[in-house]
């Protein structure tokens, strides 16, 4: 294909079809002409694909839809990029990606396209990781855990994946206990002498994963919850910034109580 039967249509497309066709072009003609996009690869992409998620995950936490459609275009460009460099190397295709996707889709919902009984979500979780264990290499229902998670992210999924196979608590309350003893635990090492920083850290480990399970049964994300709480803290601590410097002082010099009344001020104004 020569670089005009590249040239896109100009007016915006009105169907997928078009619109799948569209990008294809423009980023093939990319590849042709722009001298950053010729020299992208698998390995260069990869970490660029990363920031674009996480700026997705901030236009979603902060609820703004206009910069949600702008990031999801940024990571449907990764995509097709990454399947256009499948194409280029001889491996893969755009339409293999989507017809993998669809198959896998079809053959891990057997309650809509065959003859499997599935009531409930749980029902539909548990059929989804029986049928991964039947695919590929992966013997383990932790396996499609990606080892390179944020350590919260991946607890969390991992305790997903067990509940999948049934092996979870049965009620919250029997969760909170558990929190309640890992909690013992960490203070008995720290109160220890000497305490051994090996096994407190490990306690504390097994306090954040308690935690994340409390989390996953009264509905909560761990995840988004830290990051809304990490939000919070960096609104209310500006703001105490601000106020200290519009009254010509310095957090250096300012003792604790003071602080806490500009703190307090901040909490009062999101009342």
């Amino acid at each position: 294909m020569n670089e005009e039967n590249l040239l896109p249509n100009q007016a915006p497309a009105t169907t997928p079809a078009e619109a799948t066709d569209r990008l294809l072009r423009i980023l093939r003609l990319l590849r042709k002409l722009c001298p950053w996009d010729k020299k992208q690869t698998f390995d260069s992409l990869r970490y660029l694909s990363i920031e674009e998620l996480y700026e997705l995950s901030d236009a979603i936490l902060d609820k703004n839809y206009e910069d949600i459609r702008k990031e999801l275009g940024d990571l449907l460009l990764h995509i097709f990029f990454y399947a256009e460099l499948g194409r280029e190397e001889g491996r893969f295709d755009y339409v293999d990606v989507v017809n993998g996707l669809c198959e896998k889709l079809i053959r891990r919902h057997p309650h809509i396209f065959a003859d499997t009984e599935a009531q409930t979500d749980e029902d539909v979780k548990k059929n989804w990781e029986a049928i991964k264990l039947t695919e590929g290499k992966k013997h383990s229902v932790l396996s499609g855990v990606p080892h390179s998670l944020p350590a919260l992210v991946k607890a969390f999924r991992i305790q997903e994946k067990a509940r999948g196979v049934g092996f979870d608590w049965d009620e919250a309350s029997q969760v909170f206990d558990k929190v309640k003893e890992e909690m013992g635990e960490l203070q008995a090492e720290i109160r220890r002498a000497p305490a051994d920083s090996a096994r407190v850290t490990e306690e504390f480990g097994d306090l954040l994963f308690a935690l994340v399970n409390y989390a996953r049964f009264i509905g909560v994300n761990p995840e988004d919850a830290l990051e809304l709480a990490n939000r919070k803290f960096i609104r209310r601590f500006q703001y105490m910034e601000e106020r200290t410097i519009m009254q010509g002082q310095s957090l250096h010099d300012m003792s604790l109580d003071e602080m806490n009344r500009y703190w307090d001020e901040a909490k009062a104004q999101e009342k």
